[in-house]
């Protein structure tokens, strides 16, 4: 379930406060911090944004812009 566009205009990154960028058409769906220096991926369960650091995933810096893979 995608979360809506309006939603996503007015949600800041809780870490760096920049902007998200939607991904939710990616699998697993998730909510991308647009800060070079902060850069993490926020995942998205249910259509729900689930914006705690504690839940983010760095981006991989070799992808093309998903979180990284746990080891």
């Amino acid at each position: 379930m995608p979360v809506e566009a309006s939603l996503i205009q007015i949600l800041a990154c809780p870490a760096c406060h920049a902007p998200l960028e939607d991904r939710t058409d990616a699998d697993p769906a998730e909510l991308l911090c647009t800060s070079g220096e902060c850069g993490l991926a926020y995942p998205v369960r249910d259509g729900i944004p689930v914006l705690l650091v504690d839940e983010a995933l760095p981006r991989d810096p070799h992808s093309t812009g998903g979180a990284a893979s746990p080891a």
